[in-house]
């Protein structure tokens, strides 16, 4: 166990006995200026060494370190988890990124950033400190930065369920948590919902403007309303042909339920032409390899509306995103008909009421559920080329 002091230049963690920085710093003068910052060092039971930041005077240094090894005197195994009273967000946000539960999360990525930008603030700052003013002022400071309301939220959102967690498993005490629940969000629920849906003669544009490995995902997309991650993480062992029905297992859609889409004619006719790789089980590919980021289609799909001159971006004046094709296809089945328990349960939203009970739906009933859509998007295909058609020729 041992006190470091950090240079305010270079950062260097040293001996606090040292005068002098290698970078060339004067440590006495900074010390007594209060910029350098004191570390303490212990190890944990477990073996593994840990370093907190306790502040800008020696004094606060040492009573840090003296109450560390009271804690150890009184009981070795104490430091094997560190207190509330001495855990800082950094600590926190360790152990809880490390659970398993949390890595197996398909959001798990975004929920690393989203933390790692909070702690970018309060990443050294004792978890039991922190006050609802503190987030207030953290709202505004990333307000400030240029970042949207619903990023802000977001970013606050998944703090607060880590450390909801962490007050399940009795490591932080509920001041922490209080001051999570208490703080406003910036947004208002569904302000920022989108209702931006693609026309049929946008779609088509789009597919005809598309390479090959976009065509696909747009084509099953607009049949289907499967998302992004849905059609990424889509295997050929998913497809039923004797039923023709994509059946999604548990794990890939968003509402962690396993989930049965009916296949139609435009998708058959899709999945017949698709090469299949011997090496991955996976159905759309670019360059016969699967597309494992979520961003991988971004830049085909700009693209692509670039070239169909439909404007692209939850930003641009009534732009569109791949999402947007969701919203579209269970819109598009209302127009079509489809009664709105055929729709939630085709694109994997929850029933309410009494339907979750009583609702007992057939695949059949779901293949005819499909079939008026389709036939309703076929009509209206026919209406485009019609008008397309008729529309007099340039020069």
């Amino acid at each position: 166990m041992a006190i470091l002091a950090e240079c305010p230049r270079c950062h260097k963690k040293q001996a606090v006995k040292n005068r002098n920085c290698d970078c060339g710093a004067d440590l006495v003068k900074e010390k007594r200026l209060q910029k350098v910052r004191f570390w303490v060092v212990y190890r944990l039971a477990n073996g593994k060494q840990r370093k907190k930041f306790v502040g800008h005077l020696i004094e606060e240094a040492r009573a840090a370190e003296g109450k560390r090894r009271v804690q150890k005197y009184e009981n070795p195994a104490v430091l094997e988890k560190v207190p509330a009273e001495l855990l800082t967000f950094t600590e926190l946000a360790e152990w809880y990124l490390d659970l398993s539960p949390v890595k197996k999360l398909a959001s798990y990525d975004r929920i690393r950033q989203g933390i790692a930008n909070f702690n970018r603030v309060f990443g050294n700052r004792i978890v039991s400190s922190l006050k609802p003013l503190d987030l207030e002022e953290y709202q505004d400071k990333r307000e400030e930065e240029g970042r949207a309301p619903a990023t802000i939220d977001m970013e606050i959102s998944l703090v607060k369920t880590m450390v909801s967690k962490a007050f399940d498993n009795a490591l932080v005490d509920g001041r922490t948590v209080k001051a999570f629940r208490v703080v406003k969000r910036k947004l208002k629920k569904a302000a920022n919902a989108r209702k931006r849906t693609i026309t049929v003669d946008e779609y088509l544009k789009l597919v005809k403007a598309a390479p090959d490995h976009l065509k696909a995902f747009l084509t099953i997309g607009f049949n289907t309303g499967m998302r992004t991650g849905e059609l990424r993480g889509l295997r050929w062992s998913h497809i039923d042909r004797e039923k023709w029905v994509i059946r999604l297992p548990a794990d890939l859609p968003k509402e962690s339920k396993a989930k049965v889409i009916p296949i139609n004619h435009h998708v058959k006719r899709l999945l017949a032409d698709l090469p299949r790789a011997i090496h991955h089980d996976f159905v759309l590919t670019f360059r016969h390899e699967p597309i494992i980021t979520p961003g991988g289609l971004k830049k085909s799909f700009i693209t692509a509306c670039c070239k169909a001159g439909i404007p692209h971006g939850p930003n641009e004046p009534n732009g569109i995103t791949f999402h947007d094709i969701r919203r579209t296809v269970k819109t598009n089945m209302l127009s079509a008909g489809v009664d709105k328990v055929y729709r939630d349960t085709i694109l994997g939203h929850s029933l309410t009421g009494m339907d979750v009970h009583y609702m007992a739906l057939s695949e059949e009933d779901l293949h005819r559920a499909m079939a008026k859509y389709t036939n309703w998007l076929y009509a209206q295909i026919q209406v485009v080329a019609q008008n397309v058609a008729q529309e007099p020729k340039k020069g």
